[in-house]
């Protein structure tokens, strides 16, 4: 078995158990449940840089990456910085992440906020809602076509942006739906976390122009982000490169400086 297939059995007992514990009612009473959300994909489409930040603590492949900072540090860091979005990482076990990071994320900033989660149930798209985020992801390698289909058109509802992760040809084919703003590209295969960039080049005209393109993971530097943009994409999710440092938010600045 291997990492993702972990993850997911963990994700779904997860979600089973915080059913039991928090109703709907009370995630539709949340204070964030109706604000209005701000567009990933108009930022994208509008912007030079098209930087996406992250945050994260951990990761199963690197055991720590930073517990120094403050959600709100390093928010409000990427945000002067003059990225697009901030993706917050919420999943306790392996990447030392929570929802309360989402919520202090958004009592931060007024950029676009993703739940970077493995979504596997309606509820968790609930849960985003309630704690301020503006887009969900959806990771094709854990759904089905019928998955991905009802889960977009949820969260579409709720007024949610919905990026969905690929990793290969099969996973777009069986992905591509009108209810989706944002294909991403993953640059690391999250069966062996083995990284490489050509993934984004090799599938990059096979993604229809109505979405944006993200390419994820992998991107350290500014030369990647030069090599990657005549493919056409637009957005890039930076992580480890930013949260790595002594100061994710001055890290992210020079990075989106040098790009110009």
């Amino acid at each position: 078995m291997n990492i993702l297939d972990k993850i997911i059995i963990d994700k779904k007992r997860e979600v089973i158990l915080k059913k039991n514990i928090i109703p709907v009612s009370q995630l539709e009473s949340s204070v964030f449940f109706n604000k209005e959300t701000i567009s990933l994909r108009t930022n994208l489409l509008n912007s030079s840089s098209g930087i996406i930040a992250e945050h994260k603590r951990r990761s199963p492949s690197k055991a720590a990456i930073n517990y120094d900072f403050t959600v709100e540090e390093v928010t409000k860091g990427y945000e002067n910085a003059g990225a697009c979005g901030i993706s917050v990482l919420t999943d306790g076990k392996y990447f030392g992440g929570s929802l309360d990071d989402l919520l202090l994320a958004r009592a931060s900033v007024n950029v676009p906020l993703l739940r970077k989660e493995f979504i596997v149930d309606e509820y968790q798209i609930l849960e985003a809602k309630a704690h301020g985020a503006d887009l969900i992801l959806l990771i094709a390698a854990v759904l089905t076509r019928d998955e991905i289909k009802s889960l977009s058109e949820f969260a579409k509802s709720l007024n949610l942006e919905v990026l969905l992760e690929v990793h290969n040809l099969e996973e777009l084919h069986k992905s591509i739906m009108p209810s989706l703003d944002l294909i991403g590209v993953n640059n690391r295969n999250l069966k062996t976390f083995e990284v490489s960039l050509d993934f984004s080049k090799e599938l990059a005209s096979h993604i229809p122009d109505e979405f944006v393109k993200v390419s994820e993971s992998g991107i350290s530097s500014v030369a990647a982000i030069q090599e990657l943009k005549p493919y056409g994409y637009k957005g890039f999710l930076i992580g480890e490169n930013f949260m790595k440092t002594d100061n994710a938010g001055a890290a992210a600045t020079e990075f989106i400086q040098q790009l110009g």
